[in-house]
């Protein structure tokens, strides 16, 4: 489709947080949007994160784990980085690339059992549910 907003998620390993984004995007925005995820290192797809999405019906098992390439990232209208360490390392981007920052915490660093883990998987997935949807429905 023409004239799609593009938009990069970016955190530090493209493991977690912008997968889900890039999941969660895609779904709310449908084809408005070209929808791309990436991180400083490619960490390889979280399982936790595959599994959490899949409990709403988003299934990023097929995702793969991307570096970002700092041509492409020229390209978006839009680059949120969801961590603070790739706030800080992300890659110049010309003044045409808005860039917005929506701090979530690392939910592969949480620690406790098994269901205390997957609780803050599900928490910061429904957090970046909750900022993705009111962003892409702004009027731009």
């Amino acid at each position: 489709m023409a004239n799609q907003t593009k938009i990069m998620f970016l955190c530090t390993g493209n493991s977690c947080r912008s997968q889900m984004a890039d999941g969660l995007a895609k779904k709310f925005g449908g084809d408005r949007f070209e929808i791309y995820s990436a991180g400083l290192e490619a960490h390889g797809l979280n399982q936790r994160a595959v599994m959490v999405m899949g409990e709403i019906g988003i299934d990023i098992s097929g995702n793969t784990s991307d570096v970002i390439d700092p041509d492409l990232l020229k390209e978006m209208d839009y680059a949120i980085t969801l961590c603070g360490d790739a706030e800080e390392r992300c890659p110049l981007t010309p003044p045409s690339v808005t860039r917005y920052h929506w701090p979530f915490p690392d939910p592969a660093k949480a620690i406790g059992t098994e269901k205390v883990i997957m609780e803050q998987f599900r928490e910061v997935r429904d957090a970046i549910a909750k900022r993705s949807e009111k962003f892409l429905n702004e009027d731009r």
